[in-house]
């Protein structure tokens, strides 16, 4: 078993509801469009707690600035890398790099959005996280675009621009999938939404977030309830039979 995890910044489930490729795999996963994130949602707080399995209140980030934790509690990457397990990282926002303790990876590569455009570099890491996957064997890959995130925040969420950046991030989704086939668990989500120009209110179009996970343990069709960000690092740790830490606080979807 081998699990990829995709997350465009700032997706709202409402904006698949139009894009086709988002729609052709809503109908092929287990999902849920009312997922939760957790509060403040903003971007660094909400991908800690993702990796974490705990709240904001618990690992102490809540601003884009990572704070060390005072009472550490490790994420999927160490608990991944404590048996052996290879964890690989692609992502065009920099501050992702804290999601993750040195020596927990076996590779991470970065675009820098900020210099070369979001979309350019979405495109660029989709084609180096093809490359790399299909050279070397990896558990768990982790792959974020912060497109959506950045149009939100020029133009607003659910505009033309906005929309054009969920769009491209599926087009790159479709990518990877169509290059990599069926040998992953393949977990789509979001880390939050937003509203106008910006998020971390806990507005439902701010909290709620999309998740889709298809792969041969997930039935097709069939909604997932009481979905929080907090659930996807036990699911991941669950699907390559690994035991959660003891701190974490989400639970397995499987």
């Amino acid at each position: 078993m081998k699990v990829i995890m995709i997350l465009p910044d700032g997706m709202r489930p409402d904006s698949l509801a139009n894009i086709e490729k988002a729609q052709k795999i809503i109908k092929e996963s287990s999902y849920s469009l009312d997922a939760e994130t957790v509060s403040p949602s903003v971007t660094l707080p909400c991908h800690i707690s993702l990796f974490h399995s705990v709240t904001p209140a618990r690992h102490g980030t809540t601003t884009n600035t990572y704070m060390p934790q005072v009472r550490p509690v490790d994420g999927l990457c160490e608990v991944l890398k404590k048996v052996d397990k290879k964890c690989a990282i692609f992502y065009n926002w920099e501050e992702i790099r804290d999601v993750s303790r040195p020596n927990s990876l076996a590779h991470s590569c970065f675009y820098a959005g900020r210099r070369i455009g979001y979309k350019q570099a979405g495109e660029e890491l989709t084609d180096a996280a093809i490359e790399y996957l299909k050279k070397y064997d990896t558990d768990f890959t982790f792959i974020y675009f912060g497109y959506p995130d950045m149009q939100g925040h020029n133009f607003g969420w659910m505009t033309d621009e906005y929309m054009e950046a969920v769009e491209s991030c599926w087009d790159n989704i479709q990518k990877l999938m169509n290059a990599l086939g069926d040998e992953y668990t393949y977990i789509i989500t979001a880390d939050h939404g937003g509203h106008d120009r910006t998020h971390g209110t806990e507005m439902p179009e701010d909290m709620l977030i999309p998740v889709m996970i298809k792969g041969r343990d997930f039935e097709a069709g069939r909604i997932l309830e009481n979905v929080n960000i907090i659930d996807l690092a036990p699911t991941v740790a669950k699907l390559l039979g690994v035991e959660p830490d003891n701190e974490w606080e989400g639970k397995s979807l499987i």
